[in-house]
């Protein structure tokens, strides 16, 4: 059973930081892109950050770019999210997901296949 769990989420005050960590079982995502996903109440799931599956293409919302770096772990299945001078609008639930298309990269929502099931990222003003 292919599982993609997320961690690190948590309550902080504007301009704090947070990592987020996703770890992927059950197949290796090993040539696959990798991304991270939010989706605030109310609104759309939008695209964060994603990264290729050797690591050479990473796109950033540009919301989020100079402040958000994704990374991916030696062992291909896991990919993190750090997150730096937080704002308010950071505020959402994270997913992390993978490419259903190897040596591939999106970031596009409906290209990612495999979801996990979210954490709470809390930014007080």
């Amino acid at each position: 059973q292919v599982q993609l769990v997320e961690s690190g989420g948590g309550l902080v005050q504007a301009g704090g930081s947070l990592r987020l960590s996703c770890a992927a079982s059950g197949r290796t995502f090993r040539w696959n892109a990798m991304g991270w996903f939010r989706q605030a109440p109310g609104k759309e799931r939008e695209f964060v950050a994603t990264i290729s599956w050797n690591g050479d293409s990473i796109y950033y919302a540009d919301s989020v770019k100079g402040r958000f770096t994704i990374s991916r772990g030696n062992a291909k299945n896991m990919v993190y999210l750090q997150m730096n001078s937080l704002k308010p609008e950071d505020t959402a639930v994270y997913n992390c997901a993978a490419d259903r298309t190897p040596y591939y990269i999106s970031t596009q929502t409906n290209e990612y296949d495999y979801w996990g099931q979210g954490t709470q990222v809390t930014v007080s003003s």
